[in-house]
């Protein structure tokens, strides 16, 4: 919020942490997951007061600079039929660049007639990871945020190979993520959340995370058996069924449009379709 640190004690106030913690910890957000033991341990003691107010257009993402963005692909079976696709035998993973990284309340610039929206729960990793067992795996959590996983369907199938996966996702824009990091003790490690997506105020998308092929803590102990994750790096779990790209008629993103993720237990994003530099020049290259 305004580019500090906070705790949420309630709508439309919280706790600076800086301040709060006598600058042990905060007021940069993406410092507190260097020190993320240390942090919980100090704040599940502290004595939350509000001492400061906010509005939605101050908040900003709740994982600002991860090193590494993770997303997987076909994690719910319905998706993965609607598009034709088999079911991967392993997780599907593919990543987004950090650039693409934004706020629950920014605008997305769109550069094509091309972009379709993937409602995601997204979790973020609060310890190095590395060989980690799916059985520690939940320990090795932040906590869990909302996210959209915005695609540029033109280019993300340009090829013939490899096809542009990871540039197609990573607009400017193209991650937002939040509106809050809700730590990992408030939900289960077998967890059950409905994720939420809507395009204009119609559901377009709701399925249960109980449903995933491959829950975040196997996503975890996959990709930590391959490389290090590192405190504050993104995990765009999979969206369900019901994108726009695969309908009849197809749908797709239009400047004015708003989307619209909520996930259970952590909160509602809304994000404002916008016209991005260039967009004449991309249409007409793809008309």
């Amino acid at each position: 919020m305004r580019g500090r640190a906070v705790i949420v004690t309630g709508t439309g106030t919280a706790m600076d942490i800086g301040t709060a913690s006598g600058r042990r910890f905060g007021p940069d957000l993406a410092d507190l997951y260097e020190n993320w033991t240390n942090f919980t341990q100090w704040a599940s003691q502290a004595v939350l007061t509000s001492d400061t107010s906010f509005v939605d257009d101050e908040v900003g993402p709740p994982a600002p600079r991860p090193r590494q963005v993770f997303a997987v692909g076909l994690n719910y079976a319905d998706h993965a039929d609607e598009g034709g696709i088999a079911v991967p035998e392993e997780p599907m993973i593919f990543t987004k660049f950090p650039a693409c990284i934004s706020g629950p309340y920014d605008d997305i610039p769109l550069h094509s007639h091309t972009v379709d929206y993937e409602a995601e729960l997204v979790g973020v990793i609060g310890r190095v990871a590395k060989h980690v067992d799916t059985a520690d795996a939940w320990e090795y959590l932040a906590g869990l945020t909302c996210g959209q996983d915005i695609s540029d369907r033109r280019l993300q199938v340009t090829g013939p190979a490899p096809q542009q996966f990871s540039l197609a996702k990573s607009f400017t824009g193209f991650g937002p993520i939040g509106p809050w990091l809700v730590t990992r003790d408030e939900f289960a490690a077998e967890l059950d959340i409905e994720v939420r997506g809507s395009l204009n105020g119609e559901v377009m998308q709701s399925e249960r995370t109980k449903t995933m092929l491959y829950p975040l803590p196997r996503i975890i102990a996959y990709l930590s058996s391959i490389l290090t994750l590192w405190p504050g790096d993104l995990i765009f779990t999979g969206t369900p069924a019901g994108v726009g790209w695969v309908r009849n008629p197809r749908i797709t993103l239009t400047p004015g449009d708003l989307v619209t993720t909520e996930i259970e237990g952590i909160g509602v994003m809304r994000n404002r379709c916008v016209e991005g530099h260039g967009t004449a020049a991309r249409i007409n290259s793809d008309a």
